[in-house]
């Protein structure tokens, strides 16, 4: 099977369109869609759905992902190998990482130490939730991803135990408690950040039973649920790693139960990844784990 085809697929669904796909893949709109169509040509039936606002995967295409997946990642493990062999160290490492912004600055770091020793490598950066990057480890779209633990993690170095607090405008009385009850949330208007998606907030939520009865705002940004919780409009909950980067006119409080989720540095087994992989996710726990 011709990987380019491969490739080319997967990236029309990451991106959405032919368009956005060529332009990242430097082909043209049109050579993406001749490549996809000699694929499905060979595979015997449509792959994609398109239409006017783009393309999406067909159920048959959705079936054959994991296998494209796994064929390309062992198309790159197995050119990193060879250029090891000949002393080259080449290829491209994908780096997830959750919006935990301590962790931006000794990441960049740490890319950047990597990169002077192999001035050859690549670094590409996936920024999402933890649930995301954990799935796409698991689908070999990543290499190493810094998140919160998910139970179905293949190799996991915990890092630290971070605390779930709640942010308030100081004006709010909850502001006046030294810890937030959790009952609490069900009487206040809940600012809820990544409403559509499995986060550490959610995931709280549900360990604990709690169903909000006031959503008032749905967001996907820390900062916009900042502002809003500064101009009085509700009350929200996020990661104390997250808490200590925002700055505004808000005091965080713990949970009474106090809550905590465990962040560390998920991969897959050593054994598995090309060698480059391997150095670069010894730099990285060598230097975090400091």
């Amino acid at each position: 099977m011709d990987t380019s085809k491969c490739k080319a697929l997967l990236c029309a669904i990451e991106e959405g369109t032919m368009a956005q796909a060529a332009e990242k893949l430097g082909y043209t709109p049109s050579g993406i869609s001749r490549m996809i169509v000699a694929l499905e040509n060979e595979t015997g039936f449509p792959l994609l759905y398109r239409g006017r606002e783009g393309v999406v995967p067909t159920a048959e295409c959705e079936a054959l992902l994991p296998s494209m997946r796994e064929l390309l990642f062992q198309e790159e493990r197995y050119r990193q190998t060879a250029s090891a062999i000949c002393g080259l160290n080449q290829g491209t490492i994908t780096v997830g990482i959750a919006h935990y912004g301590v962790y931006f600055k000794p990441l960049t770091e740490l890319m950047v130490e990597f990169h002077e020793l192999y001035p050859n490598i690549r670094f590409q950066v996936v920024e999402d939730i933890s649930s995301e990057l954990a799935a796409a480890l698991k689908e070999h779209r990543i290499d190493l991803c810094i998140i919160s633990k998910r139970s179905e993690l293949l190799r996991w170095v915990p890092l630290l135990q971070d605390e779930i607090l709640v942010m308030l405008s100081p004006r709010h009385p909850l502001a006046k408690l030294s810890a937030v009850p959790l009952a609490c949330l069900n009487e206040e208007n809940y600012i809820y950040i990544h409403a559509d998606k499995e986060s550490d907030n959610s995931l709280c939520l549900e360990r604990n039973h709690i169903r909000l009865n006031n959503k008032f705002a749905s967001v996907n940004d820390d900062t916009f649920a900042l502002t809003m919780v500064e101009s009085g409009l509700g009350i929200a909950m996020l990661n104390g790693v997250i808490a200590q980067k925002l700055q505004g006119d808000v005091v965080f409080r713990p949970l009474e139960p106090a809550q905590y989720v465990e962040i560390g540095i998920a991969t897959h087994a050593l054994a598995e990844v090309s060698p480059l992989v391997q150095k670069f996710v010894s730099l990285v726990e060598d230097k975090l784990l400091k």
